[in-house]
């Protein structure tokens, strides 16, 4: 029996994906749909009940929530779960400098 998880987008990885979508956009609106869409599908084994497939952020460690992360091509998709949600957090283009990402969350 396959347990579905309901996720959550918060306003942080929709900006995020939107963003990155204006970046490529310049280059090609083929290929930036492609990049958000290939994120997205990233996602969606969540919703299977697969929550701990992800590794932990080591970055956040020691918080109120475990927060883990999926990643395509350079983004980090970060999220936690709590009850039967999964929250995405940001979605974060990991060749940035790693404390974007600690003031991403502390928000």
């Amino acid at each position: 029996m396959v347990t579905t998880i309901k996720i959550i987008w918060t306003e942080q990885p929709v900006s995020d994906l939107k963003n990155i979508y204006l970046y490529y956009e310049k280059f090609s609106r083929q290929i930036a749909g492609k990049l958000i869409e290939n994120i997205l599908k990233k996602t969606r084994i969540l919703e299977k009940g697969f929550v701990n497939i992800g590794q932990e952020e080591p970055l956040l460690k020691g918080r109120n929530f475990v927060y883990r992360y999926l990643v395509f091509n350079n983004y980090k998709v970060i999220y936690r779960k709590e009850n039967s949600y999964v929250y995405i957090i940001t979605v974060f283009d990991s060749r940035q400098n790693p404390e974007v990402l600690i003031r991403t969350i502390d928000k």
